[in-house]
């Protein structure tokens, strides 16, 4: 098999060759700038899964989506020591900038132009960690006009967003159009943020403003969100990527593979389900790999044997080792114990079960460790923080990443 021809995508963030098992969260957003673009009151759309699901790539599809349509669009990634001001800025900028050369009065784009300068240049009173004076000082937006004043300027990150967000869907609404603002990993947003976010989405869900924000982030991502309004469990629409069943992980393999005219006997495919368990980012990994290493089509289940220590190698290195290389000695005690707990043994002693990815509760990791629930917080809230476990509901923990509790049992202690 000739790798130049290669087809598979093992990339953080980058489409695949064949976009599978999607086709029902394209629908629904297309659904919702269509109902936008008539009038009808629609919600913000927040997408929510474990890493290496594609939830990045379906972002940026879902914002291709929306440039199509001649949306003003702008994307930015959530950084926990960052405050939503600047990003969010330089975002709605791209987007304005996207929609001035349709819009019949200049005059109203240099005024939401004003208004952007002041929100992006006004520190916040908090003193956050990205939005102190000496970043304000050391920012300059391509901005020509003065910086507008009274309007988005006060220095609270709520009022100001609110105004924001309104004065930008009025310059889209004069043109007839809509802006959509992406945000990746809103997990990592600080609190303030997220409730500023929540305020504005309630606002212009009330005046049925041509905005919308399109978020993703981890699974907890919902509990951030009710945490800091509670409404926002009606807010949001919530869409859930999960891994791919066997029919579109199937397709994401064989089509592109089809336009390179090479064929899988159903073994091999059968092989590459259950080595992936139909993530995204595996299925890719597996399939660049099993490609590489096949000598010629149809690829076969041997083929997949002989590739998969390799796939599994640079998993181990990229997908992996990376992030455990991030803890801390006493939080991989914690990942350790979270590892066995999700072996489930049967009456003789042996594993019947390897629930590898699902949620373990956390007086169980602390008796498995033989500590006090109180001492492992320190712990477990360092792990939350850096992405590597989250709780979706109280009193348990899970791995954000598919497949770590496996690769956590063959790491020595």
């Amino acid at each position: 098999m000739d790798p130049v021809r290669n087809p598979y995508a093992p990339g953080a963030g980058q489409r695949p060759p064949e976009l599978a098992g999607r086709g029902r969260e394209l629908d629904v957003f297309d659904i919702v700038l269509e109902r936008i673009a008539r009038g009808r009151p629609e919600r913000s759309l927040m997408l929510t899964g474990l890493r290496g699901v594609g939830k990045t790539v379906l972002l940026n599809t879902l914002r291709s989506q929306a440039i199509n349509r001649l949306w003003g669009s702008g994307k930015i990634e959530a950084r926990p020591d960052q405050s939503l001001r600047r990003p969010v800025a330089a975002a709605l900028h791209m987007a304005v900038r996207e929609l001035a050369p349709r819009h019949r009065a200049p005059d109203r784009i240099d005024a939401f132009l004003g208004v952007l300068k002041a929100f992006a240049q006004r520190s916040t009173p908090t003193g956050r960690a990205g939005a102190s004076t000496k970043l304000r000082d050391r920012w300059q937006p391509g901005i020509d006009v003065p910086a507008a004043s009274g309007r988005a300027d006060s220095g609270d990150i709520e009022i100001d967003l609110v105004e924001l967000l309104s004065d930008a869907a009025a310059v889209a609404s004069d043109v007839g159009t809509g802006i959509a603002i992406f945000i990746d990993e809103m997990q990592d947003l600080g609190s303030e943020d997220v409730s500023a976010l929540c305020a504005a989405c309630h606002e212009l869900s009330q005046l049925g403003a041509p905005l919308i924000v399109v978020g993703a982030g981890l699974p907890h991502l919902p509990a951030v969100l009710s945490a800091a309004k509670s409404y926002s469990e009606r807010l949001f629409r919530y869409q859930r990527i999960d891994r791919l069943d066997r029919i579109a992980a199937d397709q994401a393999l064989c089509a592109p593979a089809d336009r390179e005219d090479v064929e899988y006997e159903q073994k091999a495919l059968d092989l590459l389900y259950e080595k992936s368990g139909g993530y995204p980012y595996f299925v890719q990994a597996y399939g660049k790999a099993t490609w590489d290493h096949a000598p010629r089509s149809p690829i076969t289940a041997a083929d997949v044997r002989v590739a998969a220590p390799e796939a599994e190698a640079e998993l181990a290195v990229g997908f992996f080792g990376s992030r455990f290389e991030r803890a801390t000695p006493a939080e991989r005690e914690y990942m350790r114990a979270m590892a066995t707990l999700s072996l489930v043994e049967g009456e003789s002693g042996g594993v019947v079960r390897d629930d590898m990815d699902a949620a373990v509760p956390t007086a169980e990791i602390a008796r498995a460790l033989g500590r006090k629930p109180a001492s492992l917080s320190p712990a477990r809230d360092a792990l939350i923080k850096k992405g590597l476990i989250y709780s979706g509901e109280r009193g348990t923990v899970a791995f954000t990443v598919p497949h770590f509790g496996r690769y956590l049992r063959t790491q020595p202690a």
